[in-house]
């Protein structure tokens, strides 16, 4: 037993030489009380993240683009991953805790639904229409791990999956040391009911800004280097204004942004670029939506995924009213979509349970499933 109390206090020796503003095991608050073992709260947090079943399905979800056959594209499972490296770097040069930052990169995306930010738009229209809030996948993210896993996640990670928002770019990060576990339930729940709420959300800890800005970092030149793949840019077209401040190539990009937020935020409560480059990055940004994300080949076939989630969505919801759990002759899936949503009586609360439930599937699992229900879809034209 010594050698393991050992263990636990080896555990902790790296935080000795943390930054006055970092957010250290000893402050971590769980929600549920839990047993301890000889890993720190933050520490615990990744093992259960990466253990979760929500983090098995990034394996098959969009980052950018949907209907390309090409393994060297990305992911979403590899964005969490350059996320978490890219924080760990900045979070490390800094002096901040990187077991802290580790678990909110790999669980900020948790909750994305299948084809990426246009598959969130589509739930989010859809909840709208349904009156039933709105569908953020921040917020999604802690849904999935408090609520449907129950995976006792501690508040402060919890905190930094909800405030991250890799859509917003400013040059000044701050965090509030004084935010409460009340402050955090009620920026969760006004998430779901209030539209764009969590624009205004400020984390608790200096670490979810630095994962915060890595987000931003990670996918920036990694959609570049996607999109000049495939064939959607080339790597001449990026502005020579934005090239000679950041590189023209991820590589580059990545290693500047990184180096001039460390140079510009060291010893200090916030994190911030130098000017020149938070404008060549907001210009990059800028071009990145106009020529990659609005792209004919980024939105491919989306107009026939728009439907399909309207479809797949209302089927759910009329088998859910309808269905004869007496029946021989419910499918697998019907099984499965009964299991997810059996326990809830409240309309309000079935119609949350099918956007929960097709929000968690991946992107060839949605297909499949539009097959057996929706019936209309031929997925490998989908491709062509």
């Amino acid at each position: 037993m010594k050698i393991l109390e050992k263990a636990k206090e080896n555990m902790l020796l790296r935080e000795n030489i943390l930054s006055e503003y970092a957010c250290k095991s000893q402050d971590a608050i769980l929600l549920t009380e839990d047993k301890e073992d000889i890993r720190p709260i933050f520490f615990r947090d990744i093992d259960r993240i990466i253990h979760s079943l929500g983090y098995t399905r990034y394996i098959d979800k969009t980052q950018v683009y949907s209907f390309t056959k090409n393994d060297h594209i990305t992911h979403r499972v590899l964005h969490v991953q350059l996320v978490s490296k890219i924080a760990r770097t900045i979070g490390r040069s800094l002096r901040l805790n990187e077991d802290l930052i580790e678990a909110i990169a790999l669980g900020h995306d948790i909750g994305h639904s299948p084809f990426g930010h246009k598959g969130e738009k589509y739930l989010n229209d859809i909840c709208i229409k349904e009156n039933i809030g709105y569908f953020y996948h921040n917020a999604q993210s802690v849904r999935v791990l408090k609520e449907l896993e129950k995976l006792n996640i501690s508040l402060q990670t919890l905190d930094g999956i909800l405030a991250h928002n890799g859509e917003i770019l400013i040059n000044e990060y701050k965090y509030d040391k004084d935010k409460t576990e009340q402050d955090f339930i009620t920026d969760l729940q006004s998430t779901f009911i209030k539209e764009d709420y969590s624009r205004k959300i400020i984390p608790m800890t200096l670490e979810a800004s630095v994962v915060r800005l890595s987000d931003v970092i990670a996918y920036i030149g990694r959609d570049i280097e996607d999109s000049i793949k495939i064939g959607t840019i080339r790597r001449e077209d990026v502005p020579q204004s934005i090239t000679k401040v950041l590189g023209d190539n991820n590589s580059k990009i990545v290693d500047t942004l990184i180096k001039d937020i460390i140079t510009n935020s060291f010893g200090k409560p916030y994190l911030t670029f130098s000017d020149e480059v938070f404008n060549a990055l907001m210009e990059l940004k800028d071009w990145n939506y106009k020529n990659i994300y609005a792209s004919d080949e980024a939105n491919k076939n989306q107009n026939i995924v728009e439907k399909l989630f309207y479809k797949l969505y209302y089927c759910y919801l009329n088998k859910v009213q309808n269905w004869d759990l007496e029946s021989n002759n419910l499918s697998q899936s019907e099984k499965n979509l009964f299991n997810f949503v059996e326990q809830k009586d409240d309309d309000t609360d079935i119609k949350r349970a099918i956007i929960d439930y097709i929000a968690g599937q991946t992107d060839q699992y949605f297909l499949k499933e539009c097959v057996e229900h929706v019936r209309d879809i031929d997925i490998e034209q989908l491709y062509k």
